[in-house]
């Protein structure tokens, strides 16, 4: 009875944790057109008692980038994250370069959170420049000298691995991750670009289908030990 008993909640446990490492792939696939979205993939490993276990990695690796023309949109050839600042005064990291301008000419992400320490662009500029290094150059007419207004900084952690994902394609900074340190002669910005997923949707559509397969396994497994269990307190009837 007690085998029985231990072979069904290690079947359960095993099967949550594959669960799980579903809904990371799912997660990765559904992600795929998001910019410079990083998947998260779940190393599951069987203990020597027969029970899955697992830990959560994050590929950092480069991802495409796409042209876009836009002189707000800039892509990280490289390494490295930049620093916004949201309404709260919260501080969190990302590669998603495409950025507007918002109601009192600050540079900002999709969702409104400040670039860097804050850059203001003027009212009457007339071309915007984004330099490799970060630099944001305005030309104020037509034929004028570029002016630098501000410069987007990038920052990199000693280990990115320790990032914690937060909401719109952000990360904080934890005692894994280590502190943020400016990267102070990058030359990785790229404007006109956007860094595309670096999700591969073919080796998540396979591990879908593997996982899949495996939860229906584990559910057949399921019920023959049920029935064996059943007919194992039924034996008197």
């Amino acid at each position: 009875m007690y085998n029985l008993q231990g072979l069904i909640r290690r079947n359960i446990v095993n099967a949550n944790a594959q669960f799980e490492k579903l809904g990371y792939v799912t997660s990765n696939v559904s992600n795929y057109s998001t910019n410079a979205y990083k998947p998260v993939r779940f190393e599951s490993m069987l203990d020597e008692d027969g029970y899955l276990s697992g830990e959560l990695r994050t590929d950092f690796s480069q991802g495409s980038l796409r042209l876009t023309h836009r002189p707000l949109d800039i892509g990280i050839d490289g390494v490295g994250f930049i620093p916004v600042t949201s309404e709260n005064g919260e501080v969190t990291y990302t590669r998603d370069g495409s950025l507007k301008v918002d109601k009192d000419g600050y540079l900002i992400t999709n969702d409104g959170h400040i670039v860097g320490d804050g850059i203001k662009l003027p009212v009457n500029y007339y071309r915007i420049y984004i330099q490799k290094n970060g630099d944001v150059q305005c030309v104020y007419e037509n034929g004028g000298k570029p002016e630098v207004i501000g410069r987007i900084p990038l920052v990199n952690f000693p280990n990115p691995e320790g990032l914690k994902l937060a909401n719109g394609n952000k990360y904080i900074a934890t005692q894994e991750s280590g502190e943020p340190v400016l990267m102070k002669s990058q030359e990785s910005i790229q404007q006109g670009y956007l860094e595309m997923s670096n999700t591969n949707v073919y080796d998540s559509v396979n591990d879908v289908l593997r996982l899949n397969a495996s939860m229906i396994a584990s559910a057949k497994l399921m019920k023959v030990v049920d029935d064996m269990y059943y007919k194992a307190i039924n034996l008197d009837e």
